[in-house]
């Protein structure tokens, strides 16, 4: 007989873990809890390390946690302090919280033939940001050959740069570098060059800063974007989401280069020194990495505080919803936009295209931004008041770096003591799972009533 709450037993959402096991974002924030803990415990290990020492658990922690969370803030120089194996479990770690676990365990299910139930459909779909009325497992699919067939394309075309200077290692270094590039992470492994230097070595190489920027941006898009690309030739159209994500991606990225080349063109510390053409392509790799991916091309301490606070709302703003990337996302950013835009005209509506953007998806941009803004401004006040930062300026720098998943540094992450690390911990961790998206799951999930539908088409958009 079916056990019925009624005669003295318990109802299963009563369970110890019920809550949790119908919670989609609840579950999806577990897994990158559970991941990040099992990387920290084997970056603490003596294996780990290129000394064969014990490294501090709460640097571990922090590594692990960038890693997982794509982010690419680190306390230790990745070559320099971490050995082969350890290299290997940060990279492993990037992958996973890159994909997201459950993406990544859904997808095998699928590959084992293994029956996908309704819940773990759901799980998936909320990993990706994807359609409720999407078909979960070949949307899945698509992901994991998409991320491993660009993340092997990158790989081969950094081999003829890297393995002919660093040998055998060079191959190592190729996956590691698609790998860190696709999934937006910014790890580097040119220690051996110059400390904490990132790309910097390699800032005149026009073609490895390209591979880079083009890996960046394809794990930036989202994957909804990336299956509307691949089904286009079969469908001869675009999804409304699809048009807005490439617009905007390709307006900030734009404009980002056209400002960072007028803001540092006489800086001499970043880009004032170089031709023209190499001066371009900075400013456009400091634009497309702003996007969450966490590689410098220069100092990023000697930018001119003009050049920081812009970099600071490009990595606020993020990538695409559903991709590798962190932030509020364009999206979100866009709709926040054009509803100030629709209040000066008056208009009752935000309207993007000619179409009708929901209340509800208004009412969601405008948590996500302004939660958002306050845990940023929390962390940054932390790290400011700790003496991590020594200006406000560097302080919202890195804080936005540590919320966006960027990962890059003005060298206040090096500066940072035990409360500054772990305030970072912890947005670093809200910045991936999403700290409003997470919250939001809860709630908002009723339709609008029919009374308050319009003729106007509505705009069908994800955000956070």
């Amino acid at each position: 007989m079916p056990h019925h709450p009624a005669r003295g037993g318990r109802h299963p959402l009563y369970r110890p873990a019920g809550f949790i096991q119908q919670n989609p974002a609840l579950l999806i924030a577990a897994s990158f809890a559970v991941v990040i803990l099992t990387g920290a415990i084997l970056l603490t290990l003596p294996v780990s390390s290129r000394e064969r020492e014990f490294t501090p658990f709460l640097n571990a922690l922090f590594v692990a946690t960038s890693a997982t969370c794509v982010t690419g803030l680190t306390v230790y120089d990745t070559y320099l302090h971490f050995s082969l194996f350890g290299q290997t479990v940060i990279i492993s770690l990037i992958q996973v919280g890159g994909l997201g676990l459950v993406t990544m365990t859904s997808f095998f299910y699928s590959v084992t033939r293994r029956k996908v139930g309704l819940r773990n459909a759901q799980l998936a779909r909320e990993s990706i940001s994807a359609d409720s009325r999407a078909n979960t497992m070949k949307l899945l699919s698509m992901v994991m050959k998409v991320t491993f067939f660009t993340e092997l394309l990158g790989a081969l075309l950094f081999m003829p740069v890297l393995i002919p200077e660093f040998g055998w290692y060079g191959l190592y270094m190729s996956f590691f570098y698609a790998i860190s590039a696709y999934c937006n992470a910014g790890f580097d492994l040119f220690g051996m060059l110059q400390k904490d230097g990132s790309l910097i070595p390699y800032q005149h190489n026009a073609y490895f800063l390209t591979i880079i920027m083009a890996l960046i941006v394809c794990g930036g898009l989202g994957f909804i974007v990336w299956q509307d690309l691949l089904t286009w030739k079969r469908k001869k159209i675009f999804h409304f989401h699809t048009k807005v994500v490439l617009v905007t991606t390709a307006c900030l990225l734009v404009g980002g280069c056209v400002l960072f080349l007028a803001i540092e063109w006489s800086n001499p510390a970043t880009i004032g020194n170089m031709n023209l053409f190499d001066k371009t392509v900075n400013a456009m790799f400091q634009s497309v990495t702003c996007r969450t991916a966490g590689f410098a091309s220069f100092d990023q301490a000697a930018m001119h505080d003009t050049s920081k606070l812009l970099s600071t709302v490009l990595m606020y703003i993020g990538a695409g919803p559903g991709s590798t990337g962190g932030g509020i996302k364009n999206t979100t950013a866009l709709i926040i936009f054009m509803t100030v835009i629709s209040v000066i005209r008056d208009d009752e509506e935000t309207m993007i295209m000619g179409r009708r953007v929901s209340h509800s998806t208004v009412y969601r941009s405008l948590a996500v931004a302004v939660l958002s803004g306050i845990l940023l401004i929390t962390i940054a006040a932390v790290l400011f008041k700790t003496g991590a930062a020594g200006t406000m300026v560097d302080a919202l720098y890195e804080s936005a770096s540590a919320f966006g998943t960027v990962g890059l540094t003005c060298g206040v992450t090096a500066n940072s003591g035990p409360a500054a690390l772990i305030a970072m911990i912890i947005e670093m961790y809200l910045g991936r799972v999403g700290p409003v998206g997470f919250a939001l799951s809860l709630v908002m999930r009723k339709r609008t009533p029919a009374s308050r539908m319009r003729l106007d088409p509505e705009a069908r958009i994800w955000v956070a």
